[in-house]
């Protein structure tokens, strides 16, 4: 049998590229190469694609350095969506090859005689291993809608509206599920008015507070703030990240800090729930530090709680996954109340969580009795399913 050809995409212009690359090597090194032929796809942080020969390199921080740091926008680029690096970066074609659907590299000096389907960098499936902004969002989904690419992972709706807390937490609201109190402000807001943006801010919510960039992942720009004095500097690094910022009320107060618990789920129509886990940070919460640097956090797989609390968390994976339109995978996160009974809040959905065999996302499913290669190989299968259902729509009369 022919092997699948799996493009592994990785990299990005995100603030989370290098969780992208501890991802993507993790990935590249289980994936079975007995049944798939694998193709290393990066990109740079400036938004340049590398093709496998050099994609590589980046994972081990030998990217060169290029003539031309053209991206999609750029004046000098084609009119097609495209991002360019002569020679080795790619565009979507103007309609999907009938057998090779591919993402094809951008030549000036191509033969007009050359078909599109030889320059393309032709996959029969991608496994987007990107985290945050440009990735996990619905920007690269659309680049491979486009396409015609089956992929791993959320739709464009799924990846986007969970990438955007704001967003998220409204569709979690009209799903019904519990959230924590919580206050959405633009940055343009903040900077015109701060002190009645403050005020607004105290008059809905308790100290302390969490302040957030609304479309970032990883806790990148991420603040705990206990007073007045440290939400002004939270809010101003919140905004360098993103022009909406979302601020969340404590939970368990000012003398105790709240549980966090994490669920994986895993399929399209059908999804399903992890066993769940526990994480004890380290630090004050589960911060960017906490998560990559430091290694004082501890992880507890499966959490201490009762099967009437475990079945609970699992039900609320599940719903919440539907309440954004997701599809293939994701890691839900819960706040849960200190005390022994304590009510359990949902926090947020990661669509594309981190992925090296340590993350919390594969090792819940790994004490689900899913070992990281069978995870691997189940998503790429959950990918190319989503695609063929998505064949049957007609898309005019």
């Amino acid at each position: 049998m022919k092997k699948l050809r799996v493009g592994i995409l990785f990299g990005g212009r995100s603030g989370e590229h290098e969780v992208s690359l501890l991802s993507a090597a993790s990935v590249l090194k289980a994936i079975d190469k007995d049944k798939y032929e694998v193709v290393p796809i990066g990109i740079t942080k400036d938004g340049r694609w590398l093709p496998a020969e050099h994609a590589e390199n980046l994972l081990t921080g030998k990217d060169r350095a290029e003539a031309r740091h053209l991206r999609a926008g750029d004046p000098e680029t084609t009119p097609a969506a495209a991002v360019l690096a002569q020679g080795e970066s790619v565009v979507v074609p103007p309609e999907p090859v009938h057998r090779e659907s591919g993402l094809v590299p951008f030549q000036t000096d191509a033969s007009p005689m050359r078909r599109a389907s030889d320059r393309a960098i032709n996959v029969d499936v991608v496994f987007p291993v990107l985290h945050g902004t440009f990735g996990e969002d619905g920007t690269i989904q659309g680049l491979l809608e486009l396409a015609d690419i089956p992929y791993v992972g959320a739709g464009v709706l799924g990846s986007a509206a969970g990438m955007d807390k704001d967003i998220m937490k409204s569709l979690f609201i009209a799903a019904g599920l519990p959230i924590v109190k919580h206050v959405t402000i633009l940055r343009s807001t903040w900077e015109n008015d701060a002190k009645c943006t403050q005020k607004l801010i105290e008059k809905k919510l308790k100290y302390p507070v969490f302040v957030k960039p609304a479309n970032l992942g990883s806790s990148v720009g991420i603040s705990k703030a206990h007073d007045r004095k440290e939400l002004g500097p939270a809010i101003e690094e919140a905004a360098k990240f993103d022009r909406k910022i979302v601020i969340e009320q404590g939970v368990g107060g000012k003398k105790k800090k709240a549980r966090e618990i994490e669920c994986s789920v895993l399929g399209n129509d059908d999804a399903v729930a992890s066993v769940p886990g526990e994480i004890v940070p380290g630090k004050e919460f589960y911060d960017y530090t906490a998560k990559y640097l430091d290694e004082g956090s501890q992880l507890i797989i499966p959490a201490k709680l009762t099967k009437v609390q475990t079945k609970k968390v699992q039900e609320l994976a599940v719903r919440a996954f539907k309440a954004v339109d997701c599809s293939g995978l994701a890691r839900v996160d819960f706040l849960m109340e200190p005390r022994k009974a304590g009510k359990i809040y949902l926090n947020e959905i990661n669509t594309m969580p981190g992925f090296t065999s340590i993350s919390m996302y594969p090792k819940l499913w790994a004490a689900s009795g899913l070992a990281y290669a069978n995870l691997i190989d189940r998503l790429i299968q959950l990918g190319v399913e989503r695609h063929a259902d998505k064949k049957k729509n007609q898309y005019s009369r």
